[in-house]
C-alpha cells in the first residue's frame, strides 16, 4: 500500500512548468509544492505593505490557471503552502479561476500561522511579519473533506507531504515513527530538483543534468518510503543525492516538527533500482511544546559599489579608494564594510583575468545615508583615482533590507485552522503528547585509522557537502561513501579543522553534529552570515556555496581512500 506524491517547486520562482511537467510525466496521488523561505516572507510582507489582498505566492495561481483541469481529470490532489501571508486570499483567487474554467474543483485552506496582530502580546516584538511553522493535520482534514486543492500559509516544508500521506493512510497523532518517516520523505523531496541531482557535489557522475526531473516519494503505510523521479526525466535520484538532501538546512540527529521530532540519525539508505533510493528505520518521538516562529524585521537601507581593480598594485588601488570614498563621503553611515576578492592573475592573457573586484557595502537606518550622498561619491572618484578607474554597474539609491530572526511560542497560543471546502472552520488542536528538544548523545565512533601513506588534495577528492542558510547561520553537511573513507572523516574533520579549512569561520562558534548511518559529519556555523540573508553580509548571502569552498581545500588524505582514478 504506497501513496505516490509529487513535488514540483522549491521555492519562489521555482520552474514554472514544472507543475504540467509533473502531471504530465506519469501516475501521482497528490502533487505538492514549496513556495515559502525565510526571505520569501519577507518579499511576500513587503507585497502585503503595498496591497492588503497580496501575500500570497502569484506564480501558483498562474500554475493552477493552466493545470487544474489536467489534475482534476487524472485524480491528482494539489497540497501547496503558496498563501503565504494570504492563504485565504489565494484560496477565494483559486476559486475565480475554478469558475473562469467551468470547474468543480474543492478548495480548502488551511490558517492560524500569522501572528502579526499578536506579535507584541506573545513577546515577539514589532516585526513585519510574524507566521508560526504549522504541522500537516490541518492539511488533514482538508483532504478528508474532499479537497481538491489545499493552500496553507507558514507550515513547515516537509508538512504539504506529511499531510497527504495521514490523510491516505489514517494515521493517528501518536503515530511518531510513520510521521516521522513521511518528514524525512518530504525533507527530501520539498526543495524540488536538489534531490535529483541538482546543486549536487558529484554532478560531474550524472550523465544528464541538463534539466533534471522534480522527485517523487512513494510512501508506504509503515513511513518508509522511495525516492524517485518520472522516467525520461534528466537528473538521477541515488544515494548520494538523497544524502545530500538530507544534509541541507539540518543540525544534529533530531529533525523537530509541529507533530513529530524525526531521528535523522536513524534514517538508512538503500539503492532501490535505477533512479531508486528506499529511506528505512526512520523513528519519531513526540514534538517539543513550543513552535517555531518566522519573524522578519525591515532593519534599515543598505547600497554598494563594487570597484574593478586592474593589473599591477592592486592593494595600494585598494587602499587609495578606501580613503577617498571614507574621505569623501558628507556622513558616515552606521555600517561601512569593505571586501577585496583577488580574483586577478599575474600577467593574465586576458583583462578580466588581470582584475580584482573591491565591494564597499553600506548599511544605515536612514535612507538618504546610503542614498545619492554615498553614490554621488563612488560616481564623482572617477577621474581623480586610481589608474583604470571603473565600477561593475553605477550604484543607486539605498534598498530596504530585512532581518530573520527565530522566535518560539507554545503550539497552544497559535491558531491552527482548517477552513473547508464548504467554509466550515475546525480547529485544530496542538499534539497532547510533547518532549523538550535535546541534542542526541554522542554516537560510538569507528576506530582510527593507522599511520599510512598520505597525498595533499582537495577534501572533494572523497567527500561530498551540502550547505545551506537558517537566519545568520550557515551548515555543512559533509558525507562520505564508503566505511573506510568514513573511519578517517569523522576523526579528522572536527571543529578544529574546519576552522582551519574555513578561515572566516575561525572566530565564530561552530558545532558539530555526528551522523553515522549518513556516513555524514553535519557543522553549523553560528553568525557567519550576518543578519541573515537579506542584510547581504557575505557574497555568498544563503551559504549555497560554501560547502564547495569546503571541499576546494586540500588536507592530507590517505591514498587508499581516493578514487582509482585520482590525479595526484
Amino acid at each position: 500500500m504506497t501513496v505516490r506524491i509529487g513535488n514540483c517547486s522549491g521555492f519562489y520562482g521555482d520552474r514554472l512548468s514544472a507543475m504540467r511537467e509533473m502531471l504530465e510525466g506519469g501516475e501521482l496521488d497528490y502533487l505538492t509544492g514549496d513556495y515559502l523561505a525565510e526571505l520569501t516572507m519577507l518579499i511576500l510582507g513587503r507585497d502585503r505593505m503595498k496591497d492588503p489582498i497580496r501575500g500570497y505566492a502569484k506564480t501558483f495561481l498562474r500554475q493552477a490557471e493552466d493545470c487544474l483541469r489536467l489534475a482534476l481529470d487524472k485524480g491528482v490532489r494539489i497540497v501547496a503552502n503558496a498563501g503565504g501571508l494570504n492563504p485565504a486570499g489565494l484560496a477565494d483567487a483559486l476559486r475565480e479561476v475554478n469558475d473562469k474554467l467551468g470547474l468543480q474543483a474543492k478548495i480548502a485552506h488551511v490558517e492560524g500561522d500569522d501572528l502579526i496582530g499578536r506579535a507584541a502580546e506573545l513577546g515577539l516584538g514589532s516585526p513585519l511579519t510574524a507566521n508560526a511553522y504549522l504541522g500537516a493535520w490541518g492539511i488533514v482534514d482538508c483532504l478528508n473533506a474532499g479537497a481538491d486543492v489545499v493552500v496553507t500559509g507558514r507550515v513547515t516544508d516537509a508538512s504539504v507531504i506529511v499531510g497527504p500521506a495521514a490523510a491516505h493512510f489514517g494515521w493517528q497523532r501518536d503515530a511518531f515513527d510513520q510521521l516521522a518517516g513521511a518528514v524525512v520523505a518530504g525533507h527530501v523531496i520539498e526543495c524540488g530538483t536538489q534531490a535529483t541531482g541538482g546543486n549536487y557535489a558529484f554532478f560531474t557522475e550524472i550523465d544528464d543534468l541538463d534539466r533534471p526531473g522534480f522527485p517523487i516519494a512513494e510512501i508506504d503505510v509503515d513511513g518508509s518510503s522511495v525516492i524517485t523521479k518520472h522516467p525520461g526525466t534528466g537528473g538521477a535520484v541515488n544515494v548520494g543525492t538523497v544524502t545530500a538532501q538530507l544534509l541541507y538546512e539540518i543540525t544534529g540527529g533530531r529533525y523537530a516538527g509541529p507533530d513529530v521530532t524525526a531521528r535523522i540519525d536513524t534514517a538508512e539508505l538503500s539503492d532501490d533500482g535505477a533512479d531508486r533510493v528506499r529511506i528505512s528505520g526512520v523513528t519519531g518521538e513526540p514534538p517539543p511544546p513550543q513552535l517555531k516562529v518566522s519573524l522578519n524585521t525591515l532593519a534599515g537601507f543598505r547600497n554598494e559599489a563594487v570597484f574593478v581593480l586592474t593589473g599591477l598594485d592592486i592593494e595600494a588601488k585598494a587602499a587609495l579608494v578606501k580613503r577617498q570614498l571614507e574621505g569623501w563621503l558628507p556622513a558616515r553611515p552606521a555600517e561601512l564594510d569593505w571586501s577585496l576578492a583577488r580574483t586577478d592573475h599575474s600577467d593574465a592573457d586576458t583583462e578580466e583575468a588581470a582584475s580584482a573586484l573591491l565591494r564597499c557595502v553600506v548599511r544605515d537606518s536612514d535612507a538618504n545615508a546610503v542614498g545619492r550622498g554615498f553614490s554621488s561619491v563612488a560616481v564623482e572618484m572617477a577621474l581623480a583615482s586610481y589608474p583604470g578607474f571603473t565600477l561593475t554597474a553605477p550604484p543607486g539609491q539605498g534598498q530596504p533590507y530585512g532581518v530573520f530572526t527565530p522566535g518560539y511560542v507554545y503550539a497552544k497560543e497559535v491558531p491552527h485552522v482548517a477552513v473547508l471546502p464548504d467554509g466550515t472552520r475546525v480547529d485544530i488542536e496542538p499534539s497532547t503528547q510533547v518532549r523538550e528538544l535535546a541534542d542526541v548523545d554522542e554516537p560510538a565512533l569507528p576506530e582510527p585509522r593507522g599511520a599510512e601513506p598520505t597525498v595533499r588534495v582537495a577534501l572533494g577528492t572523497i567527500a561530498g557537502a551540502r550547505s545551506g542558510d537558517k537566519g545568520g547561520n550557515a551548515n555543512v553537511g559533509v558525507w562520505v561513501r564508503t566505511d573506510e573513507q568514513w573511519q578517517w572523516l569523522v576523526h579528522t574533520l572536527t571543529v578544529d579543522e574546519v576552522k582551519r579549512l574555513l578561515p572566516e569561520a575561525a572566530d565564530l562558534p561552530v558545532m558539530r553534529y555526528v551522523l553515522p548511518k549518513l556516513r555524514a559529519v553535519n557543522f553549523v556555523i553560528e553568525g557567519i552570515l550576518g543578519q541573515g540573508v537579506a542584510s547581504q553580509a557575505r557574497f555568498d548571502p544563503q551559504a549555497k556555496g560554501l560547502g564547495e569552498w569546503l571541499r576546494s581545500r586540500h588536507l592530507d588524505i590517505p591514498k587508499a581512500l581516493l578514487p582509482e582514478r585520482t590525479t595526484l
